[in-house]
């Protein structure tokens, strides 16, 4: 018999996860905080829909988190109507409950409240992602997984319903770290693409010419094909992630950085470079924007002038 399967989170990336759980046949059921139209899209594929995360926990093994960052784990995790609530319940039935948080975190909350949460019986491990939700609704997700070897192979079955590549990583925390430090990259790569098509923008050098050598050479990659689908093609939908959401994981790198009293400049200037973005009203437009911020405020355009 499969184990019961519970997710929070339905977001653009996080509804493609679960239904993938549900399309391979794990018996799911969701709670949806905002989004109610992915909630009974899955109920109306056989999913069953919880009135509290407590509700959720209690009729279910184990339980996937997709949300914004430690704050709003915390949120749904403790409380009285919290999953936490639910250990007791688990604990009398000899089925130890089992939080999986596939969010980006902050690796050092992320050990604080698996330390908690064990103390009350309830494991919880950290399977973060990477790359899109195109890739989210195909199940081809790339997870990082931090946590004890038993309860990595406990999870590993659920986390293949979405991806097609599972990597453990080491102990809990370690996956919110990978994770991190696989974001510091490619926002780092975003924010060195924009500052250079501003100085070529400047000196005369079009996107499209800064393109024509990039494209293909050694300095090519995956990341770079979707940042500048935007740039030349202005395809909004390139790369869904918000550029308030960078701003947040540069934070928590910041904060890891700090906590393990490491000197890391670079990722100070690429935090600031995303901080600024957000604090002159571009938070919610995706990371391929960046470009077009960092040209405007050194009054340059990257989109080519209408034709007359």
């Amino acid at each position: 018999m499969k184990q019961q399967i519970g997710f929070i989170g339905l977001g653009a990336m996080g509804s493609g996860m679960a239904a993938n759980i549900l399309t391979k046949g794990w018996p799911l059921t969701v709670w949806a905080h905002r989004n109610q139209e992915a909630a009974l899209k899955l109920v109306e594929a056989g999913a069953r829909q919880a009135p509290t995360p407590r509700a959720l926990a209690e009729g279910c093994d184990i339980v996937l988190l997709c949300v914004t960052g430690s704050p709003q784990v915390e949120a749904v995790v403790k409380g009285p109507e919290g999953l936490a609530a639910a250990a007791d319940g688990h604990a009398a039935a000899g089925k130890p409950l089992l939080i999986v948080d596939c969010s980006t975190s902050n690796p050092s909350s992320t050990i604080t409240l698996a330390a908690e949460l064990a103390a009350k019986g309830v494991t919880l491990i950290d399977a973060p992602l990477a790359r899109t939700p195109k890739e989210a609704a195909e199940g081809k997700l790339d997870v990082m997984v931090g946590g004890a070897a038993d309860a990595v192979a406990r999870a590993r079955p659920v986390l293949e319903a979405f991806a097609a590549r599972v990597v453990h990583t080491g102990p809990t925390g370690s996956g919110h770290t990978m994770k991190l430090l696989n974001n510091f990259i490619s926002m780092g790569y975003s924010a060195i693409y924009s500052e250079a098509l501003t100085l070529g923008a400047k000196a005369g050098l079009t996107p499209q010419v800064f393109n024509s050598v990039i494209s293909g050479s050694r300095m090519d990659c995956g990341f770079y094909q979707a940042f500048f689908d935007f740039v030349l093609n202005r395809n909004e939908n390139a790369q869904r992630f918000a550029i308030a959401n960078a701003l947040k994981d540069m934070t928590y790198l910041a904060s890891f950085a700090q906590a393990a009293g490491i000197a890391n400049p670079v990722g100070s200037v690429v935090r600031n470079g995303f901080a600024m973005a957000v604090a002159t009203g571009h938070g919610e437009k995706f990371v391929p924007a960046l470009s077009d911020i960092v040209a405007g405020l050194n009054g340059v355009s990257l989109v080519e002038p209408a034709a007359e």
